[in-house]
């Protein structure tokens, strides 16, 4: 029985004997002293007093205590001097990097950098450097930072198209500040859509926060992707990360480095979905391409002749095959350049030539006017029943958004998640009942039929579209 057995182990085939687990510990030599940790400093601004206790804090004082304090000095709300306003420094947050150049330029996310009065680089070796940021990009979550030193180990940038699923990948970062962790797993996925502008890596890695901007490394020794997102539901690692290719990464921070900048191309067209069978019905066949369902008033899809209806199947000779494709193909071409877009209409394919017009910039973010201050968010039984808490408008949003009411979604989950809401939407009807504020909103999902779906107009950015809530039963 023995000798069977051990026949039985030798007919296995040669290749299936001779896969084992990798060894991490040559890379991480190689691969470490390029891997930087990030930690950021805010300027915030508090009120300063002059140290005396007034009446609505005495009055605290005896409600909480049951007692007077006859010792502290009390000053009457007429004589009472302006506190004076101080800017102080505050830790903001940790995050990782890697060296791009040999010269000082470091790679990150734009989230770790972001709002960042003071950004600090750690080495391997321990030394500290204050970084100056080159420039960042929200849209696609790359930043670049530069610090004073030469001679630095910068990373080899591998190729993202032999990248496979199934590969072993290691990161190494500063998951809770705890410097050059070292992770690793496998590419679970490539051209995860996620965003309008990258089609994410999608590996099971442990990433937790403060692996931000660290880099994602193959086999050899090479960056395939910066660690960025997790999906999570607790905050921390729940076996899905995302990590945005190193060549989209890289096209950014080139145009970071050159311009402080990135600048994008839009041709000012809504596009969906085209569905199975809307392309049956049409003749078009194949579900592909990005059906266009709007174009905006003089924009550059409307001076080349897109009308709403029209298919585009193919840009500048590229084929669409899913209409996340266009945002990054028109997004990835410089402005004031002439490109072909061939559409489908009423059964005929035809060419149209436009000229790229460019995005508008990231505006900086902008601290709220005192008089203003931000509006609590609402989320009665109702709505959290279609999983939506909402808050009012400001005067200034509505004023910049041009808009004469509604209501921000400040937060999105379970049936509006589903219906494709999220958090930044500004919900302009319900049930085709236009809400102005908060209490129209509330009223409205109070009249509505609990047994049939909400219908909800809405509008993202620039533009205006439906969604329909199905509330879980």
């Amino acid at each position: 029985m023995l000798a069977s057995g051990l026949s039985l182990l030798s007919a296995e085939p040669a290749h299936a004997q001779g896969r084992v687990l990798p060894d991490f510990t040559d890379l991480v030599d190689q691969v470490g002293p390029s891997v930087v940790n990030i930690r950021t400093v805010e300027k915030v601004t508090q009120r300063g007093g002059s140290g005396e206790v007034d009446e609505e804090m005495q009055e605290f004082l005896r409600r909480f205590f049951g007692q007077q304090f006859p010792n502290i000095p009390r000053q009457g709300p007429r004589n009472r001097p302006q506190p004076q306003e101080e800017e102080r420094e505050r830790p903001r947050g940790v995050g990782s990097g890697f060296i791009l150049t040999s010269d000082g330029f470091v790679m990150t996310n734009a989230h770790v950098v972001d709002g960042a009065s003071e950004v600090l680089v750690t080495l391997v070796d321990k030394r500290e450097f204050k970084a100056k940021i080159i420039g960042a990009d929200k849209r696609t979550d790359v930043a670049v930072v530069k610090i004073d030193a030469t001679g630095l180990p910068a990373v080899k940038v591998g190729d993202i198209s032999k990248l496979r699923v199934g590969e072993w990948v290691m990161a190494i970062g500063s998951p809770f500040g705890l410097e050059n962790t070292v992770t690793a797993g496998i590419v679970s996925a490539k051209q995860r859509d996620t965003g309008d502008y990258l089609p994410f890596i999608q590996t099971d890695v442990a990433i937790n926060p403060g692996n931000s901007g660290g880099p994602l490394i193959n086999m050899r020794g090479e960056v395939v992707g910066i660690n960025s997102q997790i999906y999570s539901r607790s905050g921390g690692f729940m076996g899905i990360s995302f990590s945005i290719p190193i060549d989209e990464a890289i096209r950014v921070s080139d145009q970071l480095r050159a311009n402080g900048r990135v600048s994008r191309g839009r041709i000012g067209v809504q596009i969906d979905q085209v569905t199975k069978d809307v392309a049956e019905s049409i003749g078009l066949g194949k579900a592909q391409g990005a059906l266009v369902r709007g174009v905006e008033s003089g924009s550059p899809g409307e001076k080349a002749g897109i009308e709403p209806g029209d298919i585009i199947t193919r840009f500048d000779g590229k084929t669409i095959e899913k209409p996340s494709d266009l945002p990054r193909l028109v997004g990835n071409t410089k402005p004031g350049t002439k490109s072909t877009v061939t559409v489908f209409r009423r059964g005929n394919s035809r060419d149209l030539s436009v000229t790229i017009a460019e995005i508008e910039p990231d505006k900086p973010a902008r601290i709220a006017e005192r008089e203003e201050p931000a509006a609590k968010s609402s989320a009665s039984a109702a709505a959290k029943s279609l999983g939506l808490a909402v808050s009012e408008l400001t005067e200034a949003q509505k004023k910049e958004l041009k808009l004469k009411g509604g209501v921000k979604i400040d937060s999105a989950a379970d049936a509006a998640t589903r219906a494709g809401l999220r958090e930044g939407d500004i919900v302009l009807a319900v049930n085709n009942a236009e809400v102005a504020n908060v209490k129209e909103f509330e009223s409205a999902l109070a009249k509505a039929d609990k047994s049939k779906p909400v219908s909800v107009l809405f509008r993202r950015g620039e533009w205006a579209q439906y969604a329909l809530i199905r509330p879980s039963r």
